[in-house]
């Protein structure tokens, strides 16, 4: 089961199950631009540098072939989500292994406790191997949060 707030967060329009860059910023600006086009993300472009800028400072990549960028900012109102799947991999900085799950997080300023729980959820969501491997084969973004909901 996952936490209500991450629960709360999840919308199909924030999905890209076949990201198509082969690097850490095409693949999050391929997020970002899902978080435009929803309209809720007012300014893609600031966000997008911030969350880089945040990425190069403290790389968010997790064991497993995941990674969590994320910037806090004034930029959004409420916590937003946004998932990116590639199968072929994408390469994070200067690490090895390549990344297959990418979860962007547009964090308020002031909501620290949230983002926390935000976070804390979808890492132990993740790092059972089971997990990851039914999210890499989901084919729709419905699948997708359904085997988030009811992981292994």
């Amino acid at each position: 089961m996952i936490s209500p707030l991450l629960d709360a967060l999840l919308d199909p329009k924030h999905v890209a199950l076949e990201l198509r860059g082969a690097s850490a910023g095409e693949a999050v600006w391929e997020i970002v631009e899902l978080l435009r086009d929803s309209g809720e993300l007012p300014k893609p472009k600031e966000f997008f540098e911030a969350v880089m800028e945040r990425e190069q400072k403290s790389s968010t990549v997790a064991n497993g072939g995941v990674a969590f960028p994320h910037a806090r900012t004034q930029l959004v109102d409420q916590i937003l989500l946004g998932i990116g799947r590639s199968r072929k991999g994408v390469v994070f900085g200067e690490r090895k292994d390549l990344v297959h799950l990418i979860f962007v997080i547009a964090v308020p300023q002031q909501m620290v406790n949230d983002y926390l729980i935000c976070v804390g959820a979808l890492a132990r969501l993740v790092r059972n191997d089971g997990t990851r491997q039914a999210l890499l084969a989901a084919s729709t973004p419905a699948e997708f949060f359904d085997r988030m909901r009811h992981e292994p």
